[in-house]
């Protein structure tokens, strides 16, 4: 008689409770420890690393599905320890709860060898400095022999999956395994610059690092690319610092294939922190665009639990919205400097380094961010400039620091003797304005091109901004009728936690019924927004637990609202400007934070060198 099996769902007879077998359940660890020949690379790198070792080479057959082999000069393991080496949870890393707590070792688990072993062949010869010879250990048999090799550790894997099948049939074409095992090497060198790295696949060698200090490794890992279009970045308060590269808004990727996060020299993915850097970028990327970027942080391990995955790549920070807030103002006064302020330095020089930055917050405090408090680095002759045709927009604005209102509101021409000292205005001397859209500017380097409406609306916004940043609350206008919408409960509770950050930005929202909300005013600066849209984009950044808090959604709601201010305000195409005109915008770009992009991340200018401009006629050809 067949027999029918029991439907999904429904309890079959009853079973005893078994105590799985050893084997099992280091395969079931290896479901989440080895995922790929990568985690098996990943996995045995840390431990070299560990180790101490000062070079590390990886070698690989099939993409590292048939073999791989880690070969390290650290310290080696007692032969005595061998066996325990492959024991689940056993690990010479921590020995208690409080070394768990304050962990600076990459592996501590106790779980990768007895994984990896469970799912592979594999072996281990290894040779401490003290022992005459080397020893090499079988892992399936337990056979332990003398081995020739000098002090370090060797780890050989072969036919990955051999035991699990089903796990073998999701694996990727070899040069797809090995793209992700040679990436995985790569996010240790970053983070390693004084180890040497050597990767070699079927006895060709793929890629190679050799030790160097760590601007030397950025850019052997990351690229020339990378690092002409980026900015050094360096943060220190108390318990955090963070370093390392990002890359400027022109340079943002369709991808986020070039974000690199480290933790305590640890590879990491961490929403909280990618969210704040790209909040960061949020007015200065252009649609979709995703920042490149490459950041260190270093914590006080308490700080910070990096026991949240058996793969340890996520982490949990202990005060998550001071982490979040100081990566986030680091990033963005970084990248707050114009690059108009370098191009006298020539257009051709890699990106200098900004001074030190210090966060305006420690880890255990938290506020609204403050105007940016840094005086312009330059100004020129005539000040800040200022175009007297748009004074009624300005007046409505402060001006700039430092500026007496006479000098900010009035564009003199061009005398002789400002003229002479063109050489020291980056963006150079106004020319001529084509099609009613764009500025052709002179300076050291060659031709400069402005878009007029992009670099006054940038230059608008920011000036809105820093009058924002002292008035409190933004205006509001009461509704004659008021409106009222279907709430889920997710809003109500945000509108309800959230009511004093939505009076901020002029939304006094109420509760009208269990399921309803009600809407009795509106920003005064956005008659015709679509206010229940409006108000429920506000309602789910307040409810998102990396927004930042009730300050940040402020902030940036209030943001949004300027830039639609800005946009309207911003000089439009077609308007014919006077060359005092043109210049007054030119010198204010070069005074204005973030002067490179508009609002919606479009380019403001670009420069094209003599050399370029000689290419395009063949001359010195």
């Amino acid at each position: 008689m067949t027999s029918v099996p029991t439907p999904p769902g429904r309890a079959g007879p009853a079973r005893r409770i078994l105590e799985l077998p050893d084997e099992l359940v280091s395969q079931i660890a290896a479901g989440e420890v080895v995922e790929r020949p990568a985690s098996v690379v990943r996995e045995l790198v840390d431990n070299a690393l560990d180790a101490g070792a000062t070079q590390v080479t990886v070698r690989l057959a099939a993409g590292g599905v048939r073999a791989i082999s880690v070969e390290d000069d650290g310290t080696g393991i007692d032969v005595g320890d061998l066996p325990l080496a492959l024991k689940r949870h056993a690990t010479s890393k921590i020995a208690n709860l409080a070394e768990l707590e304050t962990v600076a070792t990459m592996g501590f688990r106790g779980e990768a060898l007895a994984a990896i072993a469970s799912v592979s062949e594999m072996a281990l010869t290894t040779r401490v400095a003290t022992a005459a010879h080397a020893w090499r250990l079988q892992a399936r048999s337990g056979e332990l022999a003398p081995a020739a090799r000098a002090q370090g550790t060797t780890v050989e894997v072969q036919e990955l999956f051999f035991s699990t099948p089903a796990r073998r049939k999701f694996l990727k074409t070899d040069a797809t395994e090995l793209s992700h095992a040679v990436e995985a090497v790569r996010r240790h060198a970053l983070a390693r610059p004084d180890v040497g790295f050597a990767v070699w696949h079927e006895g060709r060698l793929v890629a190679q690092w050799r030790a160097a200090p760590p601007a030397q490794r950025w850019a052997d890992v990351l690229g020339a690319d990378f690092i002409q279009t980026s900015r050094a970045l360096l943060a220190v308060r108390g318990p955090l610092s963070v370093e390392g590269l990002v890359c400027q808004p022109e340079a943002a990727r369709s991808r986020a294939d070039l974000q690199y996060l480290f933790v305590n020299g640890r590879f990491v993915r961490d929403r909280l922190i990618a969210h704040a850097v790209r909040s960061a970028y949020e007015d200065q990327l252009h649609g979709s665009r995703q920042p490149a970027y490459a950041l260190f942080l270093s914590i006080a391990p308490e700080l910070v639990d990096v026991n949240v995955h058996p793969t340890k790549v996520e982490v949990r920070f202990r005060d998550g919205r001071a982490v979040h807030s100081a990566v986030r103002f680091a990033v963005e006064d970084t990248l707050a400097p114009s690059r108009a302020a370098g191009a006298a330095a020539g257009a051709d020089a890699p990106p200098s380094a900004p001074p030190a930055w210090q966060p305006r917050l420690g880890l255990s405090e938290y506020a609204a961010p403050q105007a940016h408090e840094n005086p312009a680095p330059w100004r020129t002759p005539q000040g800040s400039g200022g175009l007297a045709t748009w004074a009624g927009l300005r007046s409505a604005t402060e001006a700039p620091a430092g500026v007496a209102p006479a000098q900010a509101g009035a564009a003199r021409p061009l005398g002789r003797e400002d003229q002479e000292g063109t050489a020291a205005w980056p963006l150079g001397r106004a020319l001529a304005q084509i099609g009613g859209v764009y500025v052709l500017a002179e300076n050291e380097q060659g031709l400069v091109v402005v878009d007029m409406h992009a670099a006054h609306e940038r230059i608008v916004y920011e000036r809105l901004k820093r009058a924002a940043s002292g008035a409190g609350a933004l205006a509001s206008q009461p509704l004659l009728i008021p409106l009222s919408f279907a709430a889920t409960g997710a809003e109500i509770a945000a509108a309800e936690a959230g009511h004093e950050a939505l009076q901020a930005l002029g939304l006094d929202v109420g509760l009208l019924s269990a399921h309803t909300l009600v809407v009795r005013s509106r920003p005064a600066a956005l008659p015709d927004a679509d206010l229940a849209e409006l108000t429920r984009s506000v309602l789910a950044d307040l409810a998102r637990p990396e927004s930042g808090g009730a300050s940040r959604v402020v902030q940036r709601a209030r943001d949004d609202i300027l830039a639609t201010m800005a946009c309207h305000g911003a000089v439009r195409a077609n308007r014919r400007l006077t060359l005092e005109e043109m210049n007054a915008l030119l010198r204010e770009m070069e005074t204005t934070e973030r002067a490179d992009t508009c609002n919606h991340g479009r380019p403001t200018w670009r420069q094209v060198t003599m050399k370029e401009l000689d290419a395009l006629f063949l001359r010195g050809r």
